[in-house]
């Protein structure tokens, strides 16, 4: 007979915790704390060595997440493409979807020689920094208005060279006006009614002022549209995300507004994910 190995037995515990809790990928859940509290890479964290004050932590953390404390808020840092940042309690915590966009907006600058490139509704910094780390040459523009999201942008943007500013998104960047190559936002897009559909690590977690935005889900994207019109040279691209049921609405704020090349993208699961334009 096999004997299971305490980090095994307390892996199927708390496999059985996050499921009852309705978590939705409870193995990997487990797996990852496990590995956070210990030490131990994930691929050995069944072998792990689990001291008692590891797993006292451990089963604290896996009580919080079943609560559906967000996974990140409690490792206090989550990847995004190629860098990590800090996150944690009052701000919002970047999604792999989000990755995609920013992918496409690195690619429409990467060539240029010093591009300039604007994230509004900055958040954690996830976009800047993956920008500035993947373009050096790039000069980086963020703004935040949350005050303490803006404070999780500071620690993650610190020594990159980001301009980072705290403010409204409306009026922020006078002094770049028709200077930008590329805009960048993943600003809130959740209509008011739609708070029951929201996962409670989202609707409970997630600061207010990133997630909704009026009836329609749109408000904000309307003003990232007029903002964008004001940053951006001649040629200069825009990419702003939005929810999956948004595949056409998002986009027909841009039609129309003196934009070309209006196109709405997917995300790796093939679902409607950002809209992209161009300035003439």
């Amino acid at each position: 007979m096999t004997v299971r190995s305490q980090a095994e037995r307390l892996l199927e515990q708390a496999v059985a915790t996050l499921t009852a809790g309705g978590v939705a990928s409870p193995q990997n859940d487990a797996e990852l704390l496990l590995s956070h509290v210990t030490g131990s890479p994930r691929a050995l964290v069944r072998r792990a060595s689990v001291s008692e004050m590891a797993r006292r932590t451990f089963l604290e953390m896996i009580d919080a997440r079943a609560r559906r404390v967000p996974l990140q808020h409690l490792t206090g840092s989550t990847s995004f493409r190629y860098v990590d940042l800090e996150v944690g309690p009052g701000v919002f915590v970047p999604r792999p979807e989000t990755e995609v966009m920013t992918g496409w907006v690195i690619d429409q600058v990467a060539h240029l020689e010093a591009p300039v490139v604007v994230e509004l509704c900055a958040g954690s910094g996830a976009i800047a920094l993956s920008v500035v780390h993947e373009v050096p040459r790039a000069r980086v523009h963020a703004v935040e208005l949350d005050e303490v999201a803006y404070e999780w942008a500071v620690r993650n943007l610190a020594g990159t060279g980001v301009d980072l500013r705290q403010g409204d998104m409306a009026d922020a960047f006078g002094d770049l006006d028709g200077t930008v190559d590329a805009v960048v936002a993943n600003p809130p897009y959740i209509p008011l009614d739609a708070w029951e559909s929201v996962a409670p690590e989202v609707r409970d977690h997630d600061p207010s002022l990133a997630l909704w935005s009026g009836e329609d889900g749109l408000d904000a994207m309307r003003v990232v549209e007029q903002v964008a019109r004001r940053l951006l040279r001649g040629g200069g691209v825009v990419a702003a995300e939005h929810a999956d049921a948004q595949g056409e609405s998002a986009p027909a704020v841009f039609l129309g507004q003196e934009w070309v090349d209006v196109r709405d993208r997917t995300d790796l699961a093939g679902r409607p994910r950002f809209v992209t334009a161009r300035r003439p």
